[in-house]
């Protein structure tokens, strides 16, 4: 009897750090989702992730959710939905490989706006013009029948190198680079049905480039349409299309 007495004693004390491990195994996964959430979230987001921890640690159960977030996006977004964005940059670099000078002329990257498409002037416009050449059209037909069906907003940016412009219709490369982008932002809507709220038009000038402009090469690759197909978190913020409601009076 004592023996057995013994072995029970021994048994019961070896299974006991499975108590501590199992606790170490929690504070961890509390400690990594909170990390995660203060780089991700907001001051009152973390307060509720916060609220969840503690009562998950007092040993309750908690589900996290954000009521100030539209449901569409609360099933996920950022880093779950990049997958989307990486297929899409994928469907579009093969179709331009298929063209002739496709890859010169448009080219991708994936960014933490979204995905970035760059179109080269050479690929739609003449110099110092903001009229669509009929070479634009299939380059922009290609590009929406990849993205269309897609809920992320897309924003048009229009950009140049740092030459002055010389035109009585463009003042500066602010006009032109604007007008650019309004153009493939009508070209859209006109042609492909594109939804006017979830597309947008900003020209940056020349204040934006991704080369030096040091050489000839370079200010041709400045010298460009972004199409930025933004992730579903950049979305989500952009501006309602609802009406605008001042408040009432004394409020």
């Amino acid at each position: 009897m004592r023996r057995r007495k013994l072995h029970d004693i021994e048994h019961e004390n070896l299974d006991r750090w499975l108590l501590t491990y199992s606790d170490l195994i929690t504070l961890l996964l509390a400690f990594f989702i909170a990390m995660y959430a203060m780089s991700r979230i907001d001051a009152k987001r973390f307060g509720k992730m916060a609220d969840a921890l503690q009562g998950i640690l007092r040993g309750g159960e908690s589900v996290l959710k954000f009521d100030d977030q539209p449901e569409e996006f609360s099933q996920g977004h950022g880093v779950l939905h990049i997958g989307d964005l990486k297929m899409l940059k994928q469907q579009i670099d093969d179709r331009f490989k298929t063209v002739p000078g496709g890859t010169e002329m448009v080219h991708t990257e994936l960014t933490e706006r979204g995905l970035v498409v760059h179109i080269l002037e050479s690929a739609l416009f003449s110099g110092g013009s903001a009229e669509l050449e009929p070479r634009a059209m299939s380059v922009l037909d290609m590009i929406y029948d990849k993205i269309q069906g897609f809920p992320n907003h897309v924003r048009i940016e229009g950009h140049t190198d740092d030459l002055p412009i010389k035109s009585t219709v463009y003042p500066s490369n602010w006009e032109l680079s604007t007008a650019r982008a309004t153009s493939v932002v009508r070209y859209f809507i006109a042609n492909h049905s594109a939804p006017p709220t979830k597309i947008s038009a900003l020209g940056y000038g020349e204040f934006r480039p991704i080369k030096p402009n040091t050489s000839i090469e370079s200010r041709a690759s400045n010298r460009r349409v972004d199409v930025v197909v933004l992730t579903l978190e950049l979305s989500a913020k952009e501006p309602s299309a609802e009406l605008y409601t001042p408040p009432l009076a004394g409020q």
